[in-house]
Parts: structure tokens; sequence; C-alpha cells
């Protein structure tokens, strides 16, 4: 071997080092040795650049550096091929077989739902309003017109904070609409989605989290008859052009008169008898006009504006709309559940 580095001496090593069967981990690792090696090619051939001529030393250098690459890019190739035989030994897959494409994720069914709820109410002319999940009293049950005694504030039903008793984790999404009261002028029209919390046991049929969709709709001259129409067409968006509706009186502390709203789900099937209790009708939604005292309480005139107000769970809607049986399985994180709802 020639003393005095040369390009000629570089191109034959190449020939002879590309030349070599690299096909089994044994031989790689060998060339790895031969070549980058403590006593390997490359050393040999670092130490003979310093004896190269000054003049020659940037254009052997350039020759010396392209050397040392595609020795890396022959150890790195075969390393890669050898990999991957590796893998489909193990896996009982064939490397050369296409693949089988990139997996789609998938959606929480619940936020698939609360999304199409948004956007039907967004079509109407709503806009999302959002507020804390940590409220006090004032916004969550007094500004509510709750009395006192309301079996509500009770510990069983409401999670206080320890620390102040006046702060509590928002029952309902309520409290937002105080909060938009006091600081809106009419007219607005707002939906406010969130999570919600209760002290209730965690079964099939409940659980201590909830979501929520609410409503509020402040203006002169809104009336009964205009809620419904709203909360029809909402339903006709949601479950068909040919769903039925209906209201039934109800009681809650910040609207008068309050409703129940009904959709009617049929009795074609045991299950549609056996979740309408055999009537055919599910309830979705409470609903009513807010009570000239809550509007008040928020500093909007009731002499002047009147409004609607109407909440309904996100769960309960998802679980109608795909017939899922247990509340719980919304919580689980379960891939196997949330892939059911895979959207391209």
């Amino acid at each position: 071997m020639a003393d005095i580095l040369d390009r000629v001496e570089l191109d034959r090593l190449l020939t002879e080092a590309q030349a070599e069967a690299l096909e089994t981990p044994e031989a790689l690792e060998e060339f790895r040795i031969t070549h980058f090696g403590r006593q390997g090619l490359l050393k040999d051939l670092n130490e003979r650049f310093r004896q190269v001529p000054g003049e020659q030393k940037r254009e052997m250098g350039q020759a010396l550096n392209a050397f040392k690459g595609a020795l890396q890019t022959l150890f790195d190739e075969a390393s890669s091929i050898l990999d991957a035989q590796f893998d489909a030994q193990t896996s009982g897959q064939d490397p050369t077989l296409p693949s089988g494409g990139v997996k789609v994720g998938s959606h929480h069914p619940l936020s698939l739902v609360r999304r199409e709820i948004l956007d039907i109410f967004a079509r109407m002319g709503f806009v999302v309003a959002d507020g804390p999940e940590i409220e006090d009293d004032w916004h969550v049950f007094s500004g509510l017109n709750f009395p006192e005694e309301h079996p509500a504030r009770d510990m069983q039903d409401t999670f206080f904070i320890q620390r102040d008793p006046d702060l509590l984790l928002r029952t309902h999404t309520s409290s937002v609409q105080v909060r938009e009261m006091e600081r809106r002028d009419p007219p607005f029209r707002l939906v406010m989605p969130g999570r919600v919390f209760r002290n209730e046991a965690i079964s099939a049929r409940s659980h201590c989290i909830f979501h929520q969709v609410e409503g509020l709709y402040i203006d002169k001259g809104v009336s009964f008859a205009d809620m419904k129409q709203t909360l029809l067409m909402f339903a006709q968006q949601l479950f068909g052009a040919d769903v039925k509706i209906r209201l039934r009186p109800s009681y809650f502390p910040f609207t008068e008169p309050s409703a129940e709203m009904d959709v009617y789900w049929g009795l074609k099937t045991e299950v549609d008898k056996r979740i309408t209790k055999g009537t055919g009708w599910l309830e979705i939604m409470g609903c009513g006009m807010v009570d000239p005292a809550v509007l008040e309480a928020s500093g909007v005139d009731p002499e002047v504006y009147s409004g609607f107000a109407f909440g309904m769970g996100i769960e309960r809607i998802a679980m109608l709309k795909w017939q899922i049986g247990d509340l719980r399985l919304f919580f689980e994180n379960d891939m196997r559940f949330n892939a059911q709802f895979t959207r391209a």
C-alpha cells in the first residue's frame, strides 16, 4: 500500500467494499470492524492523509470525506435490510408487501355530538359562550333563583371546595347564563357547552361528571312560541324532518313556565319499548321562559326584555343516537369503543 494517499487507491478500496456481501449480521459486523474500528481502514487512511502535500490537501480531503460517506451509506443500507428481515421473521410479515396505509384516527362520541349540536344552533344565529368549572354560589344557585333550602345545595348533590364553602364545582352550565347576562346587553343568543359535576354514584345510567349544552335567548318580545319553534327546528336537524316533539309542564327555579321536551322515539322494537318505558317518548332536555327574577338579578330589565333557556345532556343524546347502554363507556378511553366512531 502506498505511503501517500491518492484518489486511485480510494476508488479501488470503495470498489472492493461495494463488492462485499453484507447479507448476514456477522458479515456486517466484520465490515464495521474492518472499516470503522479503532484499528480499521479509516484510521489508517486518516494518518496517511497527513502526509499529503499541502497543495493537494484540499482535493484529497474532499475525496476522503466522500469515501467515508460512501462507506457509511453501504453500512446503513445493509443494516436497514437486515433489520427489516429480522422484523419480518419475528412478526410473520413480508417487508416487500404493500403497507396497509395509515390508520384513520377516531373522534370521541361526545365530541361528535357536541359539535353537531353547536353546528345546528350556529345556523340559527347562536354564539358559543364559556365559563369556569369552579364557580361561586351566586352564579350556580342564588343568581338562578335557587332558594337557600333547595336540595341541590346539599352536599349529597354538589361538590363544594372545602377551603371555601362559597366555591363549588358547577352542577350545570346555567352558571354561564348568569355571567353572560351580567356582562352583555340584550339582545343575544348563546349556547354554552361544558362539563359539569354532581355528587352521584357511578353506574351504567349515572356518573359524577356530565357534559351539557345550554342555550339562552334574550330580546324584546320573546315568547314561549318562539322557544317551541326553535327547539322543533333543532330536533328536526338532529333527528330528522319527521320527528315529533312534545312539551310537558315541569319546574325549574330559573324558568317560569318550565317544560320538559320529549321526542317520539317509537315502539317498533323491544329496545324501543324498554328505553321509552312503553310510551314511545324520550325526554331530551329541560326548557322554559327565563324567570323575571333571574333577569333582574343579572341586571336585565324584565319589563323590557324576555327570553327562554334550555339545557340538554350530551351523554343522553349520544346514548340515544348510537344505542349505547352504559354511560361509563364514555369515560374509560377504551380504544375499541372509540374506534367505532372513526371518521375519514
